[in-house]
């Protein structure tokens, strides 16, 4: 079922699963607001007795019992008041916290495909907005709903023992109040929704502001991101304006109903008292009880704002909980592996795309050899990398892994046998250490961190850093250079030890120094290992074992870089372009 099309009632007790492990919080809750709302016909009780004259013909020490016991009233409220309210946000909370954990493990679990269709902005925006949205709503709508709901009854509990004739006045206003409710309550359920999306969309725009900032100011792009914030901005205003207005016209539109029954009550009771059928003290505790009634009401009939953002952020969040993980339906535990691989007649096409980005792609690899891919822009090499930790699905065709089709693995244990280094370092805002011995890393010794970091050539920075291995870096390494950060990625994937090992770019960002450091680190690294390295740079392949040349998803020519430059066809083609450009930087500079 669509996220959008939730009704209220699968919403709510999907929302009571999170409630129901905090039962005795809850419990203590509803406790102290039943006892809270049971001690709302009181005071009206009290008086009257004390109008009929009951407590003014008793003794004078009798009779001092009454202030007392209004004070007692008050003391015994305002402690069931500040233990139910205190139980309620706590169990609020709690289930905000447990509602935002459920959502990053699932989000943490969903497939690869499922981040490219989806906007940062938007998963952190529900993270965090929608969630708010519904502790708000939780410990307001419960706080209000239980125990004004309790005084409402309570309350007409007493005035109908009082005058039932009276009472039934209340009974009669139940259909057009239900109606009223229901009618107010669509508009504000959508309005909702268009402000959580909205507030997405401000979310998206600021993150891609922020993490562009260099390519806005360099390309002077300040006033059109200025002014694609403010459209989100505006419309967010415009969608919170419409669902402020239809929660508005709730309270009144409700009041007016409620008022229309109130007056009808008060003539009626004038009429009984004049007529002797009530007495004053009757007459003064039924109004006192109808007056007392007003606050609840108000409040419960305009608690349908909170309750219906609630509820469309509800919808919102366990849309992301639903999502589908991804899916391991492979079997095996494959072990560590020896490293031969095959890829028989891959073809694959990304979701929404017209055309395949590999067609046919049919090379093996032997344990322990390394093979380039090498290729225009667009022409698969990342694709067909991507394949290997099954981060993708082949539309057709089989990736064998010592002969044994990775589709039968496990994703864990594939996964295990694999290093990645990718042109995008990712690190994390957290030591240096923790970078290289990230995930299942963690348990690696500082001696192995070290070995790793020193055979990336990493070690000649982090030892010149106040903390070395210690040194926070900042979000995504923000403190490094672009080399620095990549020697850190090349040091985890050497501190994982795999049997697989894919370079996409791995040399993309170092200088010239660093990567001739980098390429005789590589060389020990890829003895005995299964090495697939994607380039654009010809000269960082040429001694790689096999090159596979791609083009527009096809495999066009494979052979070593000799065979390949006297064959003279397409990687000659690319070789000579790239040697061209190079004597031409090296005659600009």
């Amino acid at each position: 079922m669509n996220a959008n099309t939730r009704p209220s009632g699968e919403l709510y007790r999907r929302l009571m699963t999170y409630v129901v492990p905090h039962w005795r919080i809850l419990a203590l809750c509803v406790v102290t607001l039943a006892l809270y709302a049971a001690t709302d016909p009181i005071l009206p009780a009290l008086l009257q007795p004390f109008l009929d004259g009951s407590f003014l013909e008793a003794r004078s020490t009798r009779a001092l019992l009454f202030p007392a016991l209004i004070v007692l009233l008050f003391v015994v409220r305002g402690a069931l008041n500040y233990t139910s309210t205190v139980a309620i946000n706590w169990l609020s909370q709690r289930v905000m916290t447990d509602l935002r954990d459920a959502m990053f493990r699932r989000l943490v679990m969903l497939p690869i495909p499922f981040y490219a269709g989806a906007s940062a902005g938007e998963l952190i925006s529900r993270l965090t907005y929608d969630v708010s949205q519904v502790q708000q709503a939780a410990s307001k709508v419960l706080l209000v709903i239980v125990k004004d709901s309790l005084s409402i009854v309570a309350l007409v509990g007493y005035m109908t023992w009082v005058n039932w004739r009276l009472a039934l006045v209340v009974f009669a206003l139940a259909p057009a109040v239900f109606h009223a409710v229901r009618r107010i309550s669509a508009r504000l359920r959508e309005m909702s929704r268009r402000v959580q999306q909205s507030m997405g969309a401000i979310t998206h725009v600021a993150e891609e502001a922020i993490e562009g900032c260099k390519v806005v100011k360099i390309f002077a792009g300040q006033d059109y991101e200025v002014r694609r914030f403010e459209q989100a901005s505006n419309n967010a205003r415009k969608y919170s304006m419409k669902f402020i207005m239809a929660g508005s016209a709730n309270e009144p539109l409700i009041l007016l109903i409620v008022a229309t029954g109130i007056a009808v009550m008060i003539y009626a009771a004038i009429w009984l008292s004049s007529s002797r059928l009530m007495t004053v003290g009757e007459f003064v505790s039924f109004f006192t009880a109808m007056t007392l009634l007003i606050a609840p009401t108000r409040r419960l009939t305009g608690i349908n704002e909170a309750l219906q953002r609630g509820l469309a952020a509800a919808e919102s969040i366990f849309g992301l909980i639903d999502e589908r993980q991804e899916q391991d339906v492979g079997t095996v535990d494959c072990g560590r592996v020896r490293g031969d691989m095959a890829f028989e007649r891959v073809c694959f096409t990304y979701p929404g795309a017209h055309d395949a980005a590999l067609r046919e792609v049919s090379f093996a690899i032997a344990a322990g050899e390394t093979v380039a891919l090498v290729g225009a822009s667009g022409s698969g090499k990342t694709t067909l990398a991507a394949l290997v930790p099954r981060f993708y699905h082949p539309d057709s065709g089989r990736i064998l892994i010592d002969g044994r089709d990775i589709a039968d693995t496990t994703l864990k244990s594939l996964r295990a046998n694999i290093a990645l280094v990718s042109q995008e370092v990712v690190l994390f805002n957290d030591t240096i250490g923790n970078n290289i011995a990230y995930g299942a890393l963690r348990g690696a010794t500082a001696a192995d961190v070290i070995r790793a970091a020193t055979a990336a050539h990493a070690m000649e920075f982090i030892a010149a850093m106040p903390a070395g291995l210690d040194t926070v870096i900042g979000e995504n390494g923000v403190r490094l250079s672009g080399g620095q950060r990549q020697r850190l990625a090349i040091a985890r994937a050497l501190l994982k030890d795999a049997p697989v090992l894919i370079l996409d770019e791995a040399t993309s960002a170092l200088d010239a120094v660093s990567e001739r450091h980098i390429q005789e680190a590589l060389e020990t690294l890829r003895r005995g290992r299964t090495c697939l390295i994607i380039a654009h740079r010809l000269s960082t392949i040429e001694n790689a074992d096999r090159i596979v040349v791609l083009s527009e998803g096809r495999v066009i020519e494979t052979g070593t870089h000799r065979d390949l430059l006297a064959r003279n066809g397409a990687y000659a083609a690319l070789y000579r372009v790239q040697y061209a450009d190079q004597e031409n930087s090296l005659a600009g500079t």
